[in-house]
């Protein structure tokens, strides 16, 4: 069972029931007080106090969850940056020192995104992910693994050189990432936490291989959605044009198969290779709104059940299988067993699910400048998503909306308004907040750790998040 207070946001309705009595309360043991003070004081001047400011009643799920969740804020709260700092800390260098090009426009455009603030989500669940499944390995063996992912003697492990992630497997072959570039001591050395946990060289690089392939599909989401702005600043297109933010994609997930081979560990380069596949079938389904659509147009019934799975497998692949598969590779690294390899891989598909649940839903809530993209540009790139899978369940008329990817005048409009009027919204948010329940079980089925708190303090927050 999932303890409740990982469970505020399914609870916010009766936290704040709650809230409004015991503020009730108050007021009138208060008031009480203060009368007896009066009485029994009676040359001193009756106390002033302001009436009870009663919580106002929420008049959106969201305005709701954000009061459920003020209410619990006083609980311990875990910087997951500060547990990962030292491994964090030199992701942006090191991934520039991967993309290092002897073409200078190509260093350019492949490197457009890093020069923003990004939140780099998914190198820090790989890196917590790694401490936290280190924990699952006996005291003596949470040393470095060998990297063909198999377990090693202490003694033995100790002397295993990390260096060879920046070496070249094929003799002759020229290598643009030499050892001499980074930091011997820091880069090739395993990092172990006060509290024991252990994070490998080699899953540091995955976690900026990580990085890597993500934002290799924002360059080549952008050109497919004409995007202009991407963290609030304008997308690789909008500066360099689409052939070569396609080109600079390209050239990221080549630098970032480059490094993922030199890890020398065959089921880990198997994992993020399918996610670099799904990528492409995920993009291919949301070109399609209903798994009946058909390429010629032909007319045929629409069913809201395979249409809402349809989407939830296009989510999964573009969003879900990258999160789930570098935590399961992350375990794969660590040199864990088959249990714990598939409890990261549950953690990861559920929070990533939720987290693209939460991303549709916010396309209706936020404005571009919080969201850092284009706001409300689902509907009108003709993408039917949760909020509007649910609103069409309460207004049949948005089918035909659907159907016609919203392309006539006022369409969008139209589609946004019932998804208002509907209960689209907090369904949306009820779905984000059953992966998350899904995340949590399973990642609390670890050992504890900080880094499993982080983790669950991260998918808890994925659900009140503005960007």
């Amino acid at each position: 069972m999932i303890s409740s207070r990982y469970l505020w946001a399914r609870t916010c309705p009766r936290i704040i029931r709650n809230h409004v009595f015991y503020t009730t309360k108050a007021a009138t043991v208060s008031a009480t007080v203060t009368a007896t003070a009066t009485t029994t004081e009676s040359t001193l001047p009756p106390p002033v106090s302001p009436p009870p400011q009663p919580l106002q009643k929420s008049t959106t799920w969201h305005q709701a969850v954000q009061q459920a969740q003020r209410l619990v804020d006083d609980e311990p709260v875990i910087d997951p940056i500060a547990l990962v700092g030292p491994d964090l800390g030199e992701l942006k260098g090191n991934i520039g020192k991967l993309l290092s090009s002897q073409h200078p426009f190509v260093n350019t455009v492949a490197q457009h995104y890093f020069s923003g603030q990004g939140k780099h989500i998914r190198p820090l669940l790989v890196l917590l992910m790694a401490q936290a499944t280190s924990m699952t390995l006996p005291a003596t063996q949470r040393q470095p693994h060998a990297n063909d992912g198999t377990t090693t003697a202490s003694a033995a492990a100790a002397a295993i050189d990390f260096q060879s992630i920046d070496q070249p497997i094929s003799f002759g072959l020229f290598n643009m990432t030499p050892t001499s570039l980074f930091n011997q001591q820091q880069h090739y050395t395993p990092n172990r936490t006060r509290g024991g946990c252990t994070v490998l060289p080699t899953q540091r690089r995955l976690a900026e291989i990580t990085e890597m392939i993500h934002t290799a599909s924002l360059l080549h989401d952008d050109v497919i959605d004409a995007s202009l702005t991407r963290r609030n600043l304008p997308s690789a297109n909008a500066s360099f044009g689409n052939k070569m933010a396609v080109l600079g994609g390209d050239f990221l997930l080549a630098r970032a198969s480059l490094a993922l081979a030199r890890l020398r560990n065959g089921e880990c380069m198997e994992i993020m290779a399918t996610c670099i596949a799904n990528l492409v079938e995920g993009e291919f389904m949301q070109l399609k709104n209903t798994s009946s659509d058909r390429d010629d147009d032909a007319k045929q019934p629409v069913q809201k059940k395979s249409t809402f799975d349809h989407y939830m497998d296009k989510t999964y692949m573009k969003t879900g299988s990258l999160i789930a598969q570098s935590c399961k590779a992350s375990a794969v690294l660590g040199g864990c067993d088959d249990r714990v390899k598939t409890l990261a891989f549950e953690f990861g598909k559920h929070l990533g699910l939720a987290f693209q649940l939460i991303d549709d839903m916010l396309d209706f809530t936020v404005s571009a400048a919080d969201l850092g993209k284009p706001a409300g540009a689902d509907l009108k790139l003709g993408l039917a998503t949760a909020p509007v899978l649910f609103a069409w369940e309460e207004y049949p008329e948005l089918e035909d909306l659907i159907k016609r990817k919203f392309n006539k005048k006022g369409d969008a409009e139209k589609a946004r308004r019932l998804v208002y009027q509907s209960n689209g919204l907090k369904r949306t948010m009820t779905l984000a907040e059953k992966h998350c329940e899904l995340a949590i079980d399973a990642i609390q089925q670890l050992p504890p750790s900080d880094a499993q708190a982080a983790l669950i303090q991260l998918t808890k927050k994925s659900l009140t998040r503005k960007s």
